[in-house]
């Protein structure tokens, strides 16, 4: 009998500010018994070694992935438990590779998540341009017709950024900023984190317990604080 076909879903990474939503939606993929490939661009490197201290090398990528994943949103070394059975369910494709699987509408992908997605990266996605592996990523993921989760990070939007995101919604493509919500009764930074991952998660629907969801009772985010 042959063993089933591996569908995973595509994660891009961008060079916007807010690796710890990657690491966050990583860990929710990973968690609900996901298989995932990676897409780090090279702004996204400088990000992650901006915010974590953590250089992400192609040739080291398991053990600076597991590096990653393990750190909690306040920069905190070893908060989560992440064993080498995760990892592997993960495939890494170097954003230069412009002849890597999910460059081609006949690998077999669920759909993919960019998170966070930078204005450059919303620019290139709604143009079409294609310039790395993460933005041909998505529009193929757009042209056949798979769930794009675009997870825009940036403060202030110009009008042109707007105009880039309406269009992406026109193509499919769900708009979803990284946008906390506070009713679920954040008391600490990984929880806002992992409440923008949930949204992110929901958009693609995966199952996940990342946040406490409103079930229309006022007060309910503030028991126990």
């Amino acid at each position: 009998m042959s063993q089933q076909r591996r569908q995973p879903w595509i994660v891009g990474v961008s060079g916007a500010s807010g690796t710890p939503f990657a690491a966050a939606v990583l860990r929710g993929l990973l968690a609900a018994g996901e298989n995932v490939d990676l897409v780090v661009s090279r702004a996204s490197r400088l990000t992650l070694l901006d915010e974590t201290g953590i250089a992400f090398r192609d040739a080291h990528w398991r053990e600076d992935l597991r590096t990653w994943l393990a750190r909690g949103a306040d920069g905190k070394p070893r908060t989560f438990e992440v064993g080498g059975a995760e990892i592997e369910r993960v495939r890494h494709w170097a954003a230069g590779d412009l002849g890597a699987g999910p460059s081609s509408g006949s690998y077999p992908a669920k759909g993919m998540l960019i998170v966070p997605a930078s204005t450059a990266c919303v620019a290139g996605v709604a143009l079409g341009l294609s310039k790395d592996l993460l933005q041909r990523a998505a529009s193929v993921t757009l042209k056949e017709r798979r769930k794009l989760v675009v997870a825009v990070r940036e403060t202030p939007l110009n009008g042109q950024t707007l105009k880039h995101l309406v269009s992406l919604d026109e193509a499919g493509a769900v708009v979803l900023p990284a946008s906390p919500g506070f009713y679920a009764g954040a008391t600490h930074i990984q929880d806002l984190v992992d409440f923008v991952a949930g949204r992110v998660l929901d958009a693609a629907g995966v199952p996940h317990d990342l946040y406490r969801r409103w079930e229309g009772e006022l007060g309910g985010g503030s028991r126990g604080v």
